[in-house]
C-alpha cells in the first residue's frame, strides 16, 4: 500500500505546498492565525483522520514552536482538560466540525468562532483545516512511515 506520492505526482505536491506557503505567510501577518495554534489544529485533525505520519510531523512542529508535551498529549481529550484557552477551544471545535462534515457546522459554533477570530482569520483557519485534511488523505492512503520528519 506504500507509494511515494511526492514523486508520483510532483504537480500535486506543488499545489499542496502552495497552500502551505500561503498559510505560512498569513501566520506572520497581524490578522493571521499563529503557528502554534495551527500546529494544534493540524495534530487534532490528523488524530481524527488517523494519519500517523501527520501526527508525528505536527507534534514535532508544535514542540519546536514551544508547545508542551502535556497539551500535545491532551489534544484528543481537549474538552475534558483545563489546558486550552477559549480561543484554542474555539479553533479545535471549528477544526472538528469541518473535519467531521456529516455533523456540519452549527450557527452557534460559527458565532463562537467569530468571537475569537476575524473573518480573514476564520477563512485562513478553515483553509488550514481543508489542507491538513487533504494531507491526511495522502498519508492514510499511501502510508509514509512516521518518524523521519524533523522540523527545520
Amino acid at each position: 500500500m506504500r507509494m511515494n506520492y511526492q514523486t508520483a505526482a510532483p504537480d500535486v505536491m506543488t499545489a499542496m505546498i502552495g497552500l502551505e506557503t500561503y498559510l505560512a505567510r498569513q501566520s506572520r501577518r497581524e490578522d493571521g492565525v499563529d503557528k502554534p495554534l495551527m500546529a494544534l489544529v493540524k495534530i487534532r485533525v490528523s488524530q481524527i483522520n488517523g494519519c500517523a505520519f501527520c501526527i508525528d510531523m505536527h507534534s514535532k512542529d508544535a514542540r519546536a514552536l514551544g508547545e508542551t508535551e502535556q497539551r500535545i498529549y491532551a489534544l484528543s481529550a481537549w474538552r475534558e482538560t483545563p489546558f486550552f484557552t477559549d480561543r484554542e477551544r474555539a479553533a479545535l471545535a471549528w477544526a472538528e466540525a469541518n473535519t467531521l462534515l456529516p455533523q456540519g457546522v452549527s450557527q452557534r459554533l460559527f458565532e463562537e468562532a467569530r468571537e475569537y477570530f476575524t473573518e480573514a482569520q476564520l477563512a485562513n483557519l478553515t483553509l488550514a483545516i481543508v489542507t491538513i485534511n487533504a494531507w491526511n488523505r495522502f498519508g492514510v492512503s499511501f502510508a509514509p512511515v512516521p518518524g523521519s520528519y524533523q522540523p527545520e
